[in-house]
Formats: structure tokens, C-alpha cells, sequence
């Protein structure tokens, strides 16, 4: 069991250092259509996620889920609040011309 973890791990890491590049190298225009994309993602690791916490295999795996589940909801959150603040601001305010 425990050459799984590690390398589960290594994997978890290497993916980790992989989206950070990816991540980095993206133009600041493609930010707001790449945030849906990870919100839909994210929901996708919530889904996964609460299926590992559920389980309750062992107390390891429940915390584990419980981080992930903590850590998507709140880019979940932070996107949706980036996203209705760059719509707001194509929005019309009252009195303004049209």
C-alpha cells in the first residue's frame, strides 16, 4: 500500500507542476473563457471528490476528500464571483445613454 501512495503522489505532484506552467504561459484575455472551463472541471473533482470522503475506507482518505472538496468549492466560488464581476462590468448603468 504504501508504494501506491507514493506514487499517487508523485503523480499528484508532477500534475500540479504541470498546470502551473500551463497556467502561467496563458495571455490574460483567455483568463475569463479558461475560468468556466476550470469551473466545469472543478465540479467534476467535487463530484469525485465527495465520492473518496464518503467511502470512508480510512481516516486518510476522508480527509483527503474533505480537502478536495473544500479546495474545489472555493475555486467553484472564486470563479463564478470573477465572472459576474467581469459581466458587471459590460453592464449598463441607469441613466446612461444607449
Amino acid at each position: 500500500m504504501p508504494e501506491v501512495l507514493v506514487s499517487l503522489f508523485v503523480v499528484f505532484v508532477l500534475a500540479m507542476l504541470i498546470g502551473f506552467e500551463v497556467i502561467t504561459k496563458v495571455p490574460p484575455t483567455l483568463h475569463t473563457p479558461l475560468m468556466s472551463g476550470s469551473n466545469a472541471i472543478s465540479g467534476i473533482t467535487i463530484i469525485g471528490a465527495l465520492i473518496v470522503a464518503g467511502r470512508g475506507d480510512t481516516t486518510l482518505t476522508s480527509i483527503l476528500g474533505l480537502l478536495a472538496v473544500i479546495f474545489a468549492m472555493i475555486n467553484v466560488v472564486g470563479g463564478f464571483l470573477v465572472t459576474d464581476r467581469m459581466l458587471q462590468m459590460f453592464r449598463r448603468r441607469p441613466g446612461e445613454d444607449k
